[in-house]
C-alpha cells in the first residue's frame, strides 16, 4: 500500500483522481474547503496542504482499498520519475492508453485473486501482459505496470512454495526490484527488500533473513505497517532458530503496533507466530492461549489463511500427548486443503511437523 511522507498538492490531486471523486466531493470527504482542493489541482508540487491537512490525508489514504491505490499509484507515475520536472507527465499515446488501463484493472483482478488462492487465474492474468510487452519498448507508465506485475508473479510463486530458481519468488522479486530501482521509487524498492527477507527465510536462513528483517523494521522508506510486519518476522526468523525468549518479547513489540495502527489481520497473524514461540519453548499453557485468542479473532476468508491457523494450531495440539489426536486431525484437515490450492510450501511444512513428531515419539532403542 502507498505511503506519502510529505503531501503536495500533486499528491492531493492524484488522490482526488483515484477516488473518482469531484472537487466538492472530495473536499466534504477531507473537511476541508472546496476552494482549497481547487487549489492542489491547480498548484501540484508548488503549494503544500497545512500540517494538521497533512494528517487528515495521511488518513484518507490509509483508509482506500487496495484498487484506490493501485490507481493513485498509476496516476503518480505519470507525472515521471523525481526530478525530471514538476509538470512533466509521462503518458502514453493512441491506443497504448487504454491498455494501460486495463492492464492496471487486471492487476485489481491479479490481488484478489491471490487473496482466494487462485493461482491459475492470477498466472494467466499476469503473463497475459508479462508475454505481450517487454521493458524496453515501455515509458515509465508501462514500466510502472511491468514492475509491479513482476512484483505479483513473485507473491504467486512464494504461495506456491516456488521459492528458488529460475521459475521462482526470489527471480520475480529481483527482477521487479531492478526495475523499481530504474524508476526511482524508493518506497517499492524497499517493499521488494522485505519480499526478499522473506524468500530468506523460506529457504532456511533464518539468522540472515532476521538480520534483514531488523534493517528493514527501522527503515522510513516502508510504511508503519510494514514496519511493525518485519518487526514480527524478526521474532518468527528466531523463534526458528530456537531463540524462543527473544523472539515472544520482539513479537509482543508488533502486537502493540498493529493495535496502535488499528490492524486487526495483523494482529491476529501476531498472535498465532507468538502461540509457536511459546510452543517452542515448551509452554504450552501459553501457547494455547494465544492460538485461541488467534482462532477467535483471525480472518478465514482465504485458504492461505485457514490452512496456516491451523498449523499453528495442530502444531500445538500435537506437542502435549492428551491432544495428539486431536492434533492430527487438524493437521490432517490443513493439508487437504493446502493440496487442494497447490500451497506446496505449507504442506512441506505441514509434514515437516508429523515426522517430527512421529521422531519423539518413537521409543528409543536401548
Amino acid at each position: 500500500m502507498a505511503t506519502v511522507h510529505h503531501w503536495t498538492g500533486l499528491e492531493a490531486h492524484a488522490l482526488r483522481l483515484a477516488l473518482r471523486m469531484s472537487v466538492r466531493a472530495f473536499a466534504e470527504h477531507l473537511g476541508v474547503a472546496a476552494r482549497t482542493v481547487a487549489k492542489w489541482d491547480k498548484l501540484l508540487t508548488t503549494t503544500e496542504p497545512r500540517p494538521d491537512t497533512q494528517a487528515i490525508l495521511d488518513t484518507a489514504l490509509a483508509r482506500a482499498d487496495a484498487a484506490v491505490h493501485l490507481r493513485f499509484e498509476t496516476h503518480l507515475s505519470e507525472t515521471g520519475r523525481p526530478g525530471q520536472g514538476a509538470g512533466r507527465r509521462v503518458t502514453a499515446s493512441g491506443s497504448r492508453t487504454w491498455e494501460y488501463e486495463s492492464w492496471a484493472d487486471d492487476l485489481d483482478r491479479v490481488v484478489v485473486a491471490l487473496s482466494r488462492q487462485s493461482f491459475a487465474f492470477a498466472d494467466n492474468l499476469l503473463n497475459r501482459w508479462l508475454e505481450r510487452f517487454g521493458p524496453a519498448e515501455l515509458d515509465d507508465k508501462g514500466l510502472y505496470l511491468f514492475a509491479r506485475s513482476t512484483a505479483l508473479l513473485g507473491d504467486l510463486h512464494r504461495d506456491q512454495g516456488a521459492v528458488l530458481g529460475t521459475l521462482s519468488a526470489q527471480h520475480s522479486y529481483t527482477g521487479a526490484r531492478a526495475l523499481f530501482t530504474q524508476l526511482d521509487i524508493p518506497r517499492r524498492i524497499a517493499q521488494l527488500d522485505l519480499s526478499l527477507a522473506v524468500v530468506t527465510e523460506m529457504s532456511g536462513r533464518l539468522v540472515l533473513a532476521a538480520r534483514h528483517y531488523e534493517s528493514l523494521a527501522v527503515d522510513d522508506r516502508l510504511s508503519r505497517r510494514d514496519r511493525a510486519r518485519a518487526r514480527l518476522w524478526v521474532g518468527t526468523a528466531l523463534s526458528k532458530e530456537g531463540n524462543h525468549d527473544y523472539a515472544s518479547r520482539v513479537m509482543m513489540a508488533a502486537i502493540r503496533d498493529f493495535e496502535d495502527l488499528a490492524e486487526p489481520d495483523d494482529w491476529s497473524v501476531a498472535h498465532q507466530k507468538l502461540a509457536l514461540a511459546h510452543r517452542g519453548a515448551g509452554d504450552l499453557t501459553q501457547a494455547l492461549h494465544f492460538i485461541d485468542i488467534a482462532r477467535r479473532t483471525g480472518s478465514t476468508d482465504s485458504p492461505m489463511q485457514r490452512v496456516r491457523l491451523d498449523t499453528a494450531h495442530g502444531h500445538i495440539l500435537l506437542s502435549d500427548p492428551a491432544t495428539r489426536n486431536d492434533g492430527l486431525q487438524v493437521l490432517d484437515r490443513a493439508a487437504k486443503v493446502a493440496a487442494q490450492y497447490g500451497m506446496s510450501h505449507q504442506l512441506g511444512s505441514i509434514e515437516g511437523i508429523r515426522t517430527t513428531s512421529e521422531g519423539a515419539d518413537r521409543p528409543r532403542r536401548r
